[in-house]
């Protein structure tokens, strides 16, 4: 499997990337290593089950769902990084987002 990079560049997938990313979006708060690795795992799978290559933005986008239904704040930590914040008015929108994603899955 290889992943696109936003310069374009070519580089096989490497969960423990995901892993990392998503320690740092979880830091302090109340998820074990099991859901971490979980969320890993189904990143990799998805990823594995779309094809042969996919974009960093498609695992982003990923991650942040399945981020989204364990952790609202893990879930905005990533998309800080993820989606290059800049100012308060981002988290604003993407607190909505995360509000009518919620209500989808609920």
């Amino acid at each position: 499997m290889t992943i696109v990079k936003s310069d374009g560049s070519i580089e096989p997938f490497d969960k423990s990337k995901v892993v990392n990313g998503l320690l740092a979006a979880t830091k302090g708060r109340n998820i074990s290593a099991e859901q971490i690795d979980q969320i890993a795992e189904a990143v990799e799978d998805t990823v594995r089950l779309s094809g042969s290559e996919s974009t960093s933005a498609q695992i982003g986008v990923i991650v942040l769902n399945l981020l989204g239904a364990v952790d609202e704040v893990s879930y905005l930590r990533f998309a800080s990084v993820y989606k290059n914040f800049d100012a308060a008015a981002d988290f604003h929108r993407e607190i909505e987002l995360l509000g009518k994603l919620g209500a989808d899955r609920g």
